[in-house]
């Protein structure tokens, strides 16, 4: 039996779905924006490698800020000072990166070649465990390709690290922008859909 607050919810449901309809164009846009900076940060990939950097040195500094900020909720002088010091710490790092982007972008692209090893590695340690009717095989193809890839950027360290981190900018901006694009069409599709179920029915 539904209700009024089931009805309620599945009617502001509805209306949501609704007004995402409407937006489908905007969507579609804002998923150009990124293909758009996604080729350009593929075009210069020093350029985006720094200014990746200085993202990522940004964000040291606000988690750092955070950090140090949250300390002072603390009671015990111990946590306290622990907190604090790695507040620190991350602050320092950040302006650091900003001082230095292409010695930080040395560091990070060493960071994500480890990463990528680990992670392979990981992966392809569970596919062999797995149980052979589960989907092993695929598991295991994907370990092996990042396993792969962090031995081509660590086999290339550092020689590589002014373009690496601009490279994996660029296609992560563009899988994004696909994403959305095709969300904004499967939005108008669902939209055109329903407007035309709702003309169908007899007045």
């Amino acid at each position: 039996m539904t209700t009024a607050s089931d009805a309620s919810h599945h009617s502001s449901l509805g209306s949501s779905i609704s007004a995402l309809h409407a937006k489908w164009g905007w969507i579609v846009a804002l998923g150009v924006v990124y293909l758009i900076a996604g080729f350009v940060a593929l075009g210069s990939m020093v350029m985006a490698t720094v200014a990746s950097v200085i993202v990522v040195g940004a964000m040291m500094i606000v988690a750092g800020v955070t950090e140090v900020i949250g300390a002072f909720q603390l009671k015990s002088w111990g946590k306290f000072l622990i907190w604090a010091l790695l507040g620190v710490l991350y602050i320092i790092a950040g302006f650091l990166t900003f001082q230095n982007p292409l010695l930080a972008a040395v560091v990070l692209t060493l960071f994500l070649g480890a990463a990528l090893l680990a992670s392979g590695a990981v992966r392809l340690y569970l596919a062999f465990s797995m149980k052979r009717e589960s989907p092993w095989g695929w598991v295991a193809l994907s370990g092996a390709i990042t396993l792969l890839l962090g031995l081509l950027i660590v086999a290339r360290w550092p020689v590589n690290s002014v373009y690496i981190l601009g490279l994996f900018l660029g296609i992560d901006l563009i899988m994004a922008g696909a994403g959305w694009i095709s969300l904004g069409f499967a939005l108008k599709r669902r939209g055109q859909a329903s407007h035309q179920q709702l003309d169908a029915r007899p007045s």
